[in-house]
């Protein structure tokens, strides 16, 4: 066993470097600023690295330029107005625990890790825990197949060779049992395992081994022999997770795969039925006020609702006051209680097109908090007062009582305002809805002032029939009532943030990067091709890449210049340092609105609670120094959930595709890889590969510049983005997969292919021959 290890400090301070410079030396060498960035991880913004190397004046221009070519070179990343060596881990990180060393200790891989711009992903020791800190009932011990929350730990010197970090369990997050999931297909003698993983293949499975599976029930499998030259894998049937013939059977595949808990604890139940309507107290009594919920047709709980009214303050002419009311989760889920920790554990409700996995229990999401039409609920409401520029002037928070005066889904208010009117939306029309639309017109001069990034990406959403298949796939229309709801919701958080920061209480932010200038590079050498500039001069800004996207409005690149300015931003993190919000286009923002569904919401009701003192049920100081690790728990959590959501609708359309083997569709290149092309279909959205040895009758190469496949004799090009006509050649429901074959041809411009081909090996460093096609296969037609 290792030696225990003194734990790292909370907040380290930048390490000088031995050797400092005095003033008016040079710069310091490329060497020395990466060794003294990989000596303070997450510490070292310019001003750290300035005052280290002892840059003063105009020196701090030349570090700057320094700086940025480090970024664009892929050598130095920027995360959080800090910079570190590319591909080197946060403090805190998820990961999954793969197998153990030659010692018998835990190795993880990171779970959130770009292994195209970093390589293979590193493998990280996980350290015993220290003395008198063991595993026990409230704490279990980690194992092969875990997720685990990680702090990385600095001062290990002591690594084995192949390990690159090694970090302490701050929690175990999931226990996931290391077993292969498959679809039972009964054969003579016992099975064929149709696996699930889109990359694997059959197993088979005696009748012995087969624990009473049936045709069609997804099996958990453990190995017995591996696959190879000698034949098909070999497993046994650990447990039956249910019929692939029950309606929700893909969803279910989503909730294994990705470890997903659905399942409440006893306890979690128990508290949940034991809690009874919040009293009024030292709540404010707001149930005369006409606040309405605005939802989904189909909502089942309603956690917002909002008002609006022209301001009478002889001083704000053309101002509005708006009301936005939440569901007061706080007052039900109580720190470190039954809910709260399961809360955490979830970290976010789960939507799946048939099920909705809550965070909480349904007496919690779809009664207590819920804002039901004209009944008495518990709400934290936040008054904003905007002027008629549409910046907000002033707000307050308040832990009222509410009485919803009417349930609107996004349509019936749309129908309402342009002039379709029924039975409930005649009554309130001019006293309700109409403010609504007037304060929203001022909002949205603010907004328009402020300039947020507007990708245009439409959303598809499928619908079921009854027995669970797919019926269609439809693209809700964008109705300025959704638009309403968006930004009177984003004021509220920005006004929540400010809040906190004003009161100096700990919260977690809703942070949104930058892009890097890795990626701004690669964006840049791509609109080139398109003869588009990307101007940035004074730093990045979203107008800058609306300016770029208003270029290709209505023109057949617009799809596709969206998609990649799109891949160029940054993922959105929770997280207790504060960096802004690049997207919105906001120095603070803060999750404030959905608490039913979001655990970062919850956190930040506590903060405000705690801030303002509305009540006992605050945020505990004790939990101020964990937020880093909720932080970095809650974000892993929404990724894990959106790739859930992202699989189970591949799985519904593959089935649904399945009885259209030969069928043709128009479809557009959707990714462009070394292997081949993603293809996008345009009437369902479904998504499939296309190989790149199908593709035609030429040498290839993939040019990652300008997202396009080449042809090396030919210079037939596929780009991302372009229309083609594909052919179903093959569907895998299981696994969610679809395969593809081109129909149509690519562009060709005579006499380019071999210079764009040495262009783009040149760009790509590609060595030896380009990809290679399908030899002397036939034209299509």
């Amino acid at each position: 066993m290792r030696p225990h290890l003194a734990r790292r400090p909370k907040t380290p301070a930048p390490t000088r470097p031995a050797t400092r410079p005095k003033l008016g030396d040079a710069l310091p060498s490329r060497e020395e600023l990466l060794a003294f960035l990989a000596e303070n991880p997450g510490a070292a913004g310019k001003r750290d690295i300035a005052r280290a190397f002892g840059i003063t004046g105009g020196a701090k221009i030349a570090l700057k330029r320094v700086l940025r070519e480090l970024q664009a070179e892929g050598v130095v990343e920027k995360r959080r107005k800090h910079f570190t060596p590319a591909g080197q881990l946060t403090h805190v990180f998820v990961a999954d625990v793969t197998r153990r060393d030659a010692d018998g200790e835990l190795l993880a891989t990171p779970d959130e890790w770009d292994e195209d711009d970093h390589g293979p992903a590193p493998l990280v020791l996980v350290l015993p825990e220290p003395k008198g800190r063991r595993a026990g009932p409230a704490r279990p011990a980690a194992g092969i197949g875990d997720r685990l929350l990680l702090k990385l730990v600095d001062d290990y010197d002591d690594l084995p060779e192949g390990i690159t970090y090694a970090a302490r369990i701050l929690r175990v997050l999931d226990k996931k049992p290391p077993a292969m999931l498959g679809v039972v297909r009964l054969v003579p003698g016992g099975a064929r395992i149709v696996p699930i993983d889109k990359k694997g293949r059959e197993i088979e499975v005696s009748t012995a081994d087969l624990n009473d599976a049936q045709e069609d029930d997804l099996v958990a499998l453990d190995l017995i022999r591996s696959g190879g030259r000698l034949g098909l894998a070999r497993a046994k049937v650990r447990s039956v997770v249910g019929s692939m013939a029950s309606e929700r059977a893909v969803s279910e595949i989503a909730l294994h795969v990705h470890n997903i808990p659905h399942v409440f604890p006893t306890a979690v139940l128990v508290e949940a039925e034991s809690c009874t309507p919040a009293p009024q107290g030292r709540r404010e009594d707001w149930r005369d006020l006409p606040l309405v919920t605005i939802d989904p047709p189909d909502a089942k709980d309603h956690d917002d609702a909002v008002h609006a009214t022209p301001d009478t303050d002889p001083e704000n002419p053309g101002g509005f006051v708006v009301t936005v009311a939440i569901a007061d989760v706080a007052h039900y889920v109580r720190p470190g209680a039954a809910l709260d920790r399961e809360a955490l554990h979830r970290g976010n409700s789960v939507y799946f097109p048939d099920r909705v996995v809550p965070m909480l229990p349904e007496r919690i999401s779809n009664d207590l908090c819920s804002l039901r039409e004209s009944e008495v609920r518990p709400s934290m409401a936040v008054r904003m007062i905007f002027g008629a520029d549409g910046r907000k002037k002033s707000h307050t928070f308040h832990r009222i009582l509410m009485r919803s005066a009417a349930k609107l889904s996004y349509q019936q208010a749309q129908a309402a305002i342009d002039g379709r009117l029924d039975g409930k939306t005649e009554t309130l029309i001019d006293g309700v809805l109409k403010p609504l639309w007037a304060a929203y017109a001022v909002l949205k001069r603010g907004r328009d002032n402020r300039e947020p990034l507007e990708l245009d990406l439409p959303e598809r959403k499928i619908l079921l029939k009854p027995d669970g298949t797919v019926d269609r796939v439809i693209v809700p229309e964008r109705l300025d009532a959704h638009k309403l709801i968006e930004e009177f919701m984003i004021q509220a958080n920005v006004a929540a943030a400010e809040t906190l920061e004003k009161h100096r209480v700990p919260l977690v932010y809703r942070i949104h990067d930058a892009p890097s200038e890795e990626k701004v590079t690669a964006l840049k050498e791509f609109l080139s091709t398109l003869d588009i500039k990307l101007a940035s001069r004074g730093g990045l800004k979203p107008a800058m890449f609306n300016a770029i996207l208003a270029k290709v409005v209505d023109t057949p690149k617009a799809g596709l210049v969206n998609e990649v300015v799109l891949r160029s931003q940054a993922q959105a993190e929770y997280n207790p340092q504060n960096i802004g919000h690049f997207g919105l286009h906001l120095k603070r923002y803060a999750h404030f609105t959905s608490p039913i569904r979001r655990y970062a919401d919850l956190i930040v009701h506590r903060a405000l609670i705690r801030a303002l003192d509305l009540g006992p049920d605050g945020l505990p100081p004790q939990v101020d120094d964990k937020l880093e690790a909720i932080g970095a728990e809650i974000s892993a959590a929404e990724r894990r959930a959106m790739a859930a959501e992202r699989d189970t609708i591949d799985r519904l359309i593959a089935r649904w595709l399945m009885d259209k083997i030969g069928a043709t569709f128009r479809a557009k290149i959707s990714g462009v890889t070394k292997s081949g092309l993603f293809v996008r279909l345009d009437e369902s959205g479904a998504d499939g590969f296309v190989p790149a040895a199908t593709i035609g009758d030429d040498y290839y190469v993939y040019d990652q510049a300008t997202h396009a496949m080449i042809g090396s004799r030919t210079g037939e090009t596929w780009r991302l983005g372009d229309t083609v006509e594909v052919k179903l050649v093959e569907a895998q429901p299981f696994a969610g997969a679809l395969r593809f074959e081109l129909m149509s041809e690519g562009t060709i411009e005579r006499g380019m292919g071999r210079k764009r081909i040495a262009a783009a090996m040149a760009r790509n460093k590609v060595r030896g021959g380009p990809s290679r096609g399908r030899k002397g296969a036939p034209r299509r037609n």
